[in-house]
């Protein structure tokens, strides 16, 4: 199982960009989809959620210009990013709670990361 992000790139504040992230292999259901971010220089955090019921959450910094949405016969999860700021800089990551087929447990999985730069 793994997850595939893509995306990302260079964009001048107040652009957009839509980053995508989609699940493949042994894939029995997914749970919470998740995108983090690292800044340079900062730890990672959490940007946006999605729980398989369909509720989500978001950091503080990003409400009202972020949207996370999934699209559950893909496997993949979407981070709409709007108004973006030179602030939002950083390598983005998506992360999946993700049963597989034949297994009993849930894994925790990640991305590879996605580079987003906005510029000033």
């Amino acid at each position: 199982v793994q997850l595939q992000a893509s995306g990302g790139g260079l964009v001048q504040a107040g652009g957009s960009l839509r980053l995508s992230c989609a699940a493949s292999g042994s894939i029995a259901s997914i749970n919470a989809m998740t995108w983090y971010r690292q800044p340079p220089g900062k730890p990672r955090e959490l940007v946006a959620g999605s729980a398989s019921g369909g509720s989500t959450n978001y950091a503080d910094s990003v409400k009202g210009r972020f949207t996370i949405s999934r699209d559950n016969a893909k496997n993949t999860v979407y981070l709409q990013m709007n108004s973006l700021k030179p602030e939002d800089t950083a390598v983005y990551y998506c992360n999946a709670k993700i049963r597989r087929l034949g297994y009993g447990g849930v894994f925790d999985v990640w991305g590879q990361g996605t580079q987003v730069t906005v510029s000033s």
